[in-house]
């Protein structure tokens, strides 16, 4: 039987976006984002968050310094009840050409096979357009373009 998912975009969405997040001092969650993640997942979605870092492709920085930030937030999510299913991230430039920055489905049908993603059934929450484009070109069955991070856990709540 396959899942449904919640797809997340990172910043903007989880956590506020202040521009290349790299640091964990940086990192700060978006209000009400815990409670609303525990409630989706107790309706049965994997949560699943697809993040572009082209702040690793443009040297700002690391791959370690994402994956320290990563344990960071999985731990703090843990901690507050929310068990992040998986997270993909795209290292790459914007000019890079690959298939997996958004607005190419790449992460999105990526995590589908992995965790046998019903896309038509499952839902993403992003911040930018190219969220939304990469959701459609999954073919995601709703995608939903968040204007401002105080209205994220009442979104997630009415799904």
């Amino acid at each position: 039987m396959s899942r449904v998912a919640l797809f997340l975009d990172r910043d903007g969405v989880l956590n506020i976006d202040h521009g290349y997040i790299s640091r964990v001092e940086d990192f700060e969650p978006v209000e009400g984002i815990f409670e609303a993640l525990r409630s989706a997942a107790a309706r049965g979605y994997s949560l699943i968050v697809v993040t572009n870092q082209s702040g690793i492709g443009r040297g700002y920085f690391t791959e370690q310094d994402y994956e320290a930030l990563e344990a960071h937030i999985q731990a703090l999510f843990a901690a507050n009840g929310v068990d992040l299913t998986a997270t993909y991230h795209c290292p790459h430039h914007p000019d890079a050409g690959c298939d997996c920055r958004k607005p190419k489905p790449g992460m999105i049908l990526k995590a589908a096979r992995e965790y046998n993603i019903d896309l038509a059934r499952s839902t993403m929450i992003g911040d930018k357009p190219s969220d939304i484009a990469a959701a459609q070109h999954a073919g995601v069955g709703k995608a939903v373009l968040v204007t401002s991070s105080k209205n994220i856990g009442s979104i997630i709540s009415q799904l």
